[in-house]
């Protein structure tokens, strides 16, 4: 059987960043996540790569000018002169001003980017940057502890390539700052499964927000209740996911993976298994479509780190022990130190057979009103943002990372971390 190229990207550097004290967005996720993946030895599956960062003009593909200038120039010394500012651009207590915030996005939001660029060029056919995945920023705005939607700006690069682009969204939070960027156009599909009603963060995600002008039916919501389960999701989402690929047939999908729809993320309200959310990744990759895997929510950070490790062992075909390897961090996973604890049916499932049968077919129903699947005139293909050639001059010869590099900036998330489970009750 042919095996899939995975590229991989991550900068050490990413790690490092902290919201602040009390704040449920731990960067530092992605540093255990790193750490488990290496210790399962699934780098050796991939091409690891140290990934470009994102400029000031690459966020400006998408994001206004000014409200990339504000990032750029903002910080926690200077903030109070610009609290005018702030304001408008919704920067503050969800979205606050940190150290090095503009690096941080800079990395994580490059990462995608190049990403797009290598699946565009064909030199893999999945690419994977758990560090993006911010979907709720919009053109002028922080929403949801995102500020650049790195999301949006790879889609604009693979729109250079594939006449049809399909976002797939798993996050328990509504995609809607990707929702909104491509409302109105028949070139990208966007579908989202999420958590809806009861003024659940972002508020929006109905089943009729359906797209505009030429975007109708080309925006796609499946809206659930509390405590869904494994089995329930899988049979909405591979039905939905068959209908939307048979109609739209994209040349590529971006799949947003965050692991807040885990059961006991200190954040939501889903009771997915770490299995049962795998299961959605590997249902999409059955499609053999060109790839672009990312992070995103996820505030249980052992179990973030503990499900995109084991999503990166789907992508590589790789098997992996339940039992957790020896590494930096193994505290975190304590007591049982395993990949898959149970984690499931902490909340009452209100999503009844008739409620999920109701959405299936609605939504079913909707994907069969897309007549045919849209095309594009030919036209040049606009030059790469980013030069493969010259990322690899600055590179090691092979591109990789020493496995054997540590971590510094640690946020402990055990009895002494300051920023406890239920120290943030917003969102």
């Amino acid at each position: 059987m042919y095996r899939k190229r995975v590229a991989y990207f991550y900068d050490e550097d990413v790690g490092n960043f902290h919201y602040g004290p009390h704040h449920p967005m731990k960067p530092h996720r992605l540093t255990l996540t790193h750490n488990l993946v290496f210790n399962y030895d699934l780098h050796k599956k991939m091409e690891v790569y140290k990934p470009y960062r994102a400029t000031y003009h690459d966020m400006c593909r998408f994001h206004s000018s000014d409200y990339i200038q504000f990032l750029r120039r903002v910080t926690p010394q200077n903030t109070g002169g610009q609290s005018k500012l702030a304001n408008n651009f919704n920067v503050g207590e969800d979205c606050p001003v940190f150290s090095g915030l503009f690096d941080f996005c800079s990395i994580y939001t490059g990462a995608s980017l190049e990403g797009a660029v290598r699946l565009n060029q064909g030199v893999c056919d999945i690419a994977i940057n758990w560090a993006g995945g911010l979907h709720h920023a919009k053109k002028c705005e922080a929403s949801g502890f995102c500020y650049v939607n790195d999301i949006v700006v790879a889609i604009l690069e693979l729109l250079k390539y594939h006449s049809r682009v399909l976002y797939v969204d798993i996050d328990i939070h509504h995609g809607d700052g990707v929702q909104e960027a491509f409302y109105l156009t028949d070139r990208v599909m966007t579908l989202s499964f999420h958590k809806y009603g009861n003024h659940f963060f972002p508020g929006t995600g109905d089943m009729f927000e359906l797209g505009v002008e030429n975007g109708r039916y080309y925006s796609l919501n499946v809206p659930l209740r509390d405590g869904i389960d494994d089995q329930g999701y899988a049979n909405l989402f591979k039905p939905i996911m068959q209908a939307v690929v048979n109609h739209y047939q994209p040349s590529c999908i971006v799949l947003q993976c965050g692991a807040d729809s885990l059961g006991c993320d200190r954040l939501g309200c889903f009771n997915l298994s770490i299995k049962g959310h795998g299961e959605c990744v590997q249902y999409v990759k059955t499609f053999n479509l060109p790839m672009l895997v990312l992070g995103g929510g996820g505030y249980t950070i052992k179990n973030v780190a503990r499900c995109w490790a084991y999503e990166t062992s789907l992508l590589v075909d790789q098997e992996i022990s339940n039992e957790i390897p020896y590494n930096d961090y193994l505290e975190y996973f304590a007591p049982d130190f395993s990949l898959y604890p149970d984690i499931a049916a902490r909340i009452e499932n209100q999503n009844t057979k008739q409620y999920l049968d109701h959405i299936k077919h609605t939504v079913i129903e909707n994907i069969k009103c897309v007549t045919g699947a849209p095309s594009v005139q030919m036209q040049e293909v606009p030059p790469d943002f980013i030069c493969l050639e010259s990322l690899e001059d600055q590179e090691d010869p092979d591109g990789r990372h020493d496995d054997e590099s540590r971590f510094e900036g640690e946020f402990y998330d055990g009895e002494h971390d300051v920023d406890k489970e239920d120290a943030y009750l917003e969102v």
